[in-house]
């Protein structure tokens, strides 16, 4: 029996990179998964990756009609969601001299203003005793240069999931972040401009401030979210888990 034998959860984001890897480890583990993303095409690229027991509904997070659209399925289809991972988000590097309205409307909409909305219009369809995780990263507590837009909705993450565990404690759900450290996903690509020389170029700053000397891999990620998605973690609440080799930490 799987870790989430029974279990239904929905992964924001699920389309790629953290959250398709969660997402097949969820479903390895006996869940059935509902996954969201912007693209079609990647969505039915990732339901075939995935296998079975998994439904992809398009949609954008920071649109909460799309929400809407999403919640009222898995309310028909499943009736209930006993695990939500609020992973969809995303960032560019633009320093401060350079920041935009557009830059900072984009930032905050998708990966705050769509990460509250998908917990709030989740709640009706969570049971006492469900788990909440949300994705924020490591820049929750580090100030990378050129990325700070990015790094204050991260902390913006965090600190929901303190008030949240507070006020959802009465129906013993459990919200807590897990916080990755440089990994080596798509958004890499994206970040960088599509341009191979700048992204190696990257990886290999990441990887010298991690102490274990490496980039890490979604799968490592989708790891930590198991854990704290299912009983094995049924004492831990509120937390941020970095997940980073030893990057915040040493």
């Amino acid at each position: 029996m799987g870790k989430l034998t029974g279990k239904i959860a929905l992964v924001t984001g699920g389309n790629s990179g953290i959250g398709l890897a969660t997402a097949k480890r969820f479903v390895d583990e006996g869940a059935y998964v509902y996954i969201t993303g912007r693209r079609q095409e990647s969505l039915d690229s990732a339901v075939k990756e995935i296998g079975s027991n998994v439904t992809a509904v398009q949609g954008d997070v920071a649109k909460l009609a799309d929400l809407d659209k999403l919640f009222a399925q898995i309310k028909q289809e499943k009736g209930r969601l006993d695990v939500l991972f609020a992973n969809a988000g995303g960032g560019e590097f633009v320093t401060l001299g350079n920041y935009t309205e557009e830059h900072f409307d984009k930032t905050f909409n998708i990966n705050v203003k769509g990460l509250v909305f998908t917990v709030q219009k989740a709640l009706p369809l969570l049971p006492d005793g469900a788990t909440v995780i949300l994705n924020a990263s490591i820049v929750s507590v580090k100030g990378f240069p050129a990325f700070g837009v990015y790094n204050a909705t991260k902390a913006a993450v965090r600190s929901f999931a303190r008030t949240w565990t507070n006020e959802l404690k009465d129906r013993k759900i459990r919200v807590n972040v897990v916080s990755p450290g440089p990994i080596n996903t798509p958004a890499i690509t994206a970040i960088t401009g599509n341009d191979p020389a700048a992204e190696e170029a990257f990886k290999t700053q990441m990887s010298a401030g991690v102490p274990l000397g490496r980039m890490g891999e979604s799968d490592e990620i989708a790891k930590a979210v198991v854990f704290l998605a299912s009983d094995d973690s049924s004492y831990v609440a509120g937390v941020e888990l970095f997940v980073d080799g030893g990057f915040v930490a040493v």
